[in-house]
């Protein structure tokens, strides 16, 4: 069996508590992180957009515009994401695989969970009511097309749930 977990910051503790709960003890285990493409590249953008043309020649400063700060944001996701997965493989105490992944964060989600038997991820939207309002637009697109099994796991206690409503009367 082949066990893909989603670690998303502020999420991953529960998802990786359902997932030692839930899995058989011989699972293959895969710790997945995605970073979004697109923060990076905009600061890339920003840079080349802002600092890179438009300036004459002679107002470039000496010591040139200084680094793109993509590139510090690179270097920062990169090293976020090893931190969540090497904290995430301590706390699951098992053995394990940790992916990262960089693109469209359900896409790559998705393409990770092609191989996968059970797909664990958490709810990420208003967590204080149930219901569909409780998965923010990525988690619903993955769990809507996932192609596996998923457990969708509270990262907090659940609210209180509403009374059920009475059956038909028994007759």
């Amino acid at each position: 069996m082949r066990v893909v977990v989603w670690i998303v910051e502020g999420t991953w503790p529960a998802c990786v508590d359902a997932a030692r709960a839930h899995a058989p003890a011989d699972a293959a285990i895969v710790l997945l992180h995605v970073t979004p493409a697109g923060v990076p590249g905009a600061a890339h953008g920003a840079f080349a957009g802002l600092l890179g043309r438009g300036h004459p020649p002679e107002d470039r400063p000496a010591g040139g515009w200084g680094s793109d700060p993509g590139t510090r944001m690179e270097h920062l996701a990169t090293a976020s994401a090893e931190r969540l997965l090497r904290d995430a493989a301590d706390r699951l105490g098992r053995p394990c695989t940790r992916r990262e992944r960089t693109g469209r964060v359900e896409r790559e989600v998705l393409a990770e969970a092609g191989a996968a038997d059970l797909l664990v991820l958490a709810r990420d939207g208003d967590r204080a009511h149930p219901g569909p309002h409780g998965i923010g637009p990525a988690a619903r697109h993955v769990v809507d097309h996932a192609p596996c099994p998923v457990l969708l796991v509270w990262p907090d206690p659940a609210p209180p749930g509403r009374a059920p409503r009475p059956g038909p009367p028994e007759t």
